[in-house]
């Protein structure tokens, strides 16, 4: 075994800073304009405070939950994050493979450096697709049928995006977007090479994004597809009223 293996995830995030290009290491690890949210998510998890109980049988412990039916070990699932072949080779067809070792879900991103068909074959891991509506719904269309067919169970929508953060680094990188495996023959970023001196993914999600999107929206999803629709994205208690 390899010395110094790191221990926590902060000594990973060093580590990808030394290994990555300074523009997909700020991409990953950046947040938008002042990164004051970035910072306030962070620190929200160090005012959680634990209450402790003593005397209790803790020799087996089980932090097991389900969701949507389906069973894990934990409450931990992977979140849809997008261009894993920045950081690795595979993608997320590795990511795709730790979370079925995990017994975990896996949320694929739209932007998912690797086809959903990829992922779809390379394990057997509970699967759902993070899906964004774009001005031509045909797009969404497309994708959310093809994560149907191929045994995805369920269609996150992400709602808290109808126009991207103005992410500062990457504009300042002039962050170079990806190739986006699932919108070839759709879509394609070569449409917006001029970024106008800054990000050119901030060009593509602005001109692509459909930043009318509303609840009538989740009303058009549903009609399309018969899996289950979670919403991505709720952070004020009157929306989950909805």
């Amino acid at each position: 075994m390899e010395d110094n293996l790191p221990v926590n995830v902060r000594e990973y995030q060093e580590l990808a800073k030394k290994a990555l290009p300074k523009m997909h290491y700020d991409y990953i690890n950046g947040g938008a304009e002042d990164e004051y949210t970035l910072r306030e998510n962070i620190a929200a998890y160090g005012r959680i405070l634990l209450r402790p109980r003593v005397l209790i049988d803790v020799s087996k412990i089980d932090m097991s939950t389900s969701l949507l039916g389906y069973n894990m070990p934990s409450p931990i699932i992977v979140a849809p994050t997008g261009a894993h072949k920045l950081a690795n080779p595979e993608g997320e067809v590795a990511t795709a493979r730790a979370a079925a070792a995990c017994n975990t879900i896996m949320m694929l991103s739209f932007s998912s450096s690797c086809r959903i068909e990829e992922v779809a074959s390379s394990c057997d891991a509970i699967r759902f697709y993070q899906l964004y509506v774009y001005k031509r719904r045909d797009v969404s269309a497309t994708l959310v049928r093809r994560a149907e067919s191929l045994g995805f169970r369920a269609i996150v929508l992400t709602v808290d995006t109808p126009v991207l953060g103005r992410r500062e680094a990457d504009i300042r990188n002039k962050m170079i977007a990806p190739p986006l495996s699932n919108l070839e023959g759709l879509m394609s970023l070569d449409d917006f090479d001029d970024a106008e001196g800054g990000s050119k993914l901030e060009r593509f999600s602005r001109e692509t994004l459909d930043p009318s999107l509303s609840w009538k929206d989740v009303e058009w999803l549903k009609s399309i597809t018969s899996l289950p629709i979670l919403l991505k994205g709720i952070v004020t208690a009157e929306d989950g009223n909805e």
